[in-house]
């Protein structure tokens, strides 16, 4: 199975170390959105360090990936891993009107929602990292309170081991629950913001998974109602719901 769509070259990457560092992309987005939308900096901290709370100074942290993390992860590392977690899977259930959406044209973004399993990357970050890079995962994934941090059991390489996540909140508005698939299809298929399309998003989550060596049995089920949809074919074959 190849993601691997003909055109120009993709612009680079919206989201960079760079500008989460600089504060540059936190700007960005508080502009473009409602006034209360997007957490201060305050906030922010407060939210790290009550998860680090829990977390034994002097240890390296293990983050799970599932979804952009996987192919842009924007921070620095020390190794990184194909992992699984099990009790979350991987769901395309966050409406999104800012970054890959907008109010005229809404997208949808992947987070992990109760049940299931889910394989993705685990990313090392060294302990004396830790705080530094956390904070700049903290201005990308927990802006607005769509995401939860969590710590969860995750397996890596055979060894059992606690892993740093973001699962869906949901009580936020932005929660969308399972949805049919002719609609997660058209919303990943037209959603369009400041960062590029849903469709890009979709596809190089796919293509990560596919060099990690992991049939997403959900992912794949989308991928063919997407073929469909965009030759102008139905759908009624390919399932009924993107779980």
């Amino acid at each position: 199975m190849s993601s691997e769509t003909s055109g120009p070259p993709k612009p680079p990457p919206f989201i960079t170390r760079d500008r989460l560092a600089d504060g540059s992309l936190l700007a960005t987005w508080r502009a473009k959105s409602p006034p209360g939308t997007i957490r201060t900096d305050e906030e922010l901290d407060a939210s790290l360090e009550a998860t680090l709370a829990s977390h034994a100074p002097g240890e390296d942290v293990i983050v799970f990936g599932y979804g952009s993390l996987m192919w842009n992860p924007a921070i620095e590392h020390v190794g990184a891993e194909r992992a699984y977690v099990h009790g979350w899977s991987r769901r395309f259930c966050l409406r999104m009107v800012l970054g890959r959406g907008s109010p005229e044209r809404p997208g949808l973004m992947l987070a992990l929602d109760r049940g299931g399993c889910c394989y993705g990357m685990g990313f090392r970050i060294a302990a004396r990292q830790v705080r530094d890079e956390l904070r700049l995962l903290w201005r990308r994934e927990m802006l607005s309170g769509a995401y939860e941090a969590r710590w969860v059991p995750a397996t890596i390489g055979g060894d059992r081991m606690r892993a740093l996540t973001f699962v869906v909140n949901r009580r936020h508005p932005r929660y969308t629950g399972k949805l049919p698939l002719e609609q997660v299809v058209h919303l990943l298929a037209t959603g369009q913001g400041i960062h590029g399309n849903c469709r890009h998003y979709f596809d190089s989550t796919v293509a990560s998974l596919v060099e990690l060596g992991v049939r997403d049995a959900a992912l794949e089920r989308i991928r063919r109602a997407l073929s469909a949809y965009e030759a102008g074919g139905p759908l009624g074959e390919v399932g009924a719901a993107a779980s």
